[in-house]
């Protein structure tokens, strides 16, 4: 999320804070709308605090690590600056989405990356704070990879990483614990029920849905499934604590623990 803003990783520490948090407070607003009305329809509460606590370390690595990390600056195939202002917005969603994709694809292929991107999948109650939950690394890998990559093929305006950065607030709609799902229309773009059939613990269910907005690109790449209700999600182990959260890629397959039991 904080590659929507790619000129703070060279501003000053303060000025850095106050955007990364003025980015932060769209993301905050519509959480806050979402969780509202899953609990309005009756929905679990969900492993809210150690989302809560994921998305503060992801903060907390944005503003010091985030700008050790290099991030493409060099010249690109597009400038979107010479774009009509809606095409330069549709071709930066479309190869930022494409990468997401491929990204995606690869952290269920390559095992150090799953170690990250299980925390993501182990959320055993997916909910619109689930967005979040993700290992703070994720977001240091992708500057190199995927982001950088984007900004190789087209170098987008401000407003129009800002509208980006609006359109992909949709992230916190298509994890939300509610009963939406488009039906044959499902390729045309993500959303609830799509997407918790990624997130489904059923073996039938697994390696389908990998697209972040646009499922097309799974109708492209053979990953593309229908919705399938509503399956249970989560994995079997998931963390117990901040300690947990900041070094998960280290014990993702530790066993779980066993269930407390008494004797009479």
């Amino acid at each position: 999320m904080w590659a929507h803003l790619p000129a703070v990783n060279h501003s000053p520490l303060p000025r850095r804070l106050m955007m990364l948090l003025l980015a932060l407070l769209p993301s905050l607003l519509v959480g806050l709308v979402l969780t509202l009305i899953e609990r309005i329809c009756g929905a679990a509460r969900g492993d809210w605090l150690r989302n809560l606590e994921s998305w503060a370390l992801q903060l907390a690595a944005a503003i010091a690590i985030m700008p050790l990390v290099p991030l493409w600056r060099g010249a690109s195939l597009i400038d979107g600056a010479k774009l009509p202002f809606w095409l330069g917005c549709a071709v930066f969603l479309v190869v930022r989405d494409l990468g997401e994709y491929l990204f995606h694809r690869a952290q269920h292929r390559v095992p150090w990356l799953w170690a990250m991107h299980s925390l993501h999948h182990s959320d055993p109650d997916m909910n619109a704070l689930t967005t979040q939950r993700h290992f703070w690394g994720d977001q240091l890998v992708k500057q190199v990879t995927v982001w950088s990559a984007a900004l190789m093929v087209i170098t987008p305006t401000p407003a129009m990483v800002g509208v980006f950065g609006l359109i992909s607030l949709w992230n916190l709609v298509i994890h939300a614990n509610l009963p939406l799902d488009f039906g044959r229309w499902s390729w045309v773009l993500n959303a609830p029920g799509y997407h918790r059939r990624h997130h489904s613990c059923l073996p039938e269910h697994y390696d389908s849905n990998f697209a972040a907005l646009l499922p097309i690109f799974d109708v492209i790449g053979g990953s593309y499934h229908p919705g399938d209700g509503f399956p249970p999600t989560g994995l079997a182990h998931q963390p117990e604590s901040l300690a947990d959260l900041a070094i998960w890629p280290l014990i993702w397959n530790r066993p779980a623990r066993p269930a407390h039991t008494t004797t009479a």
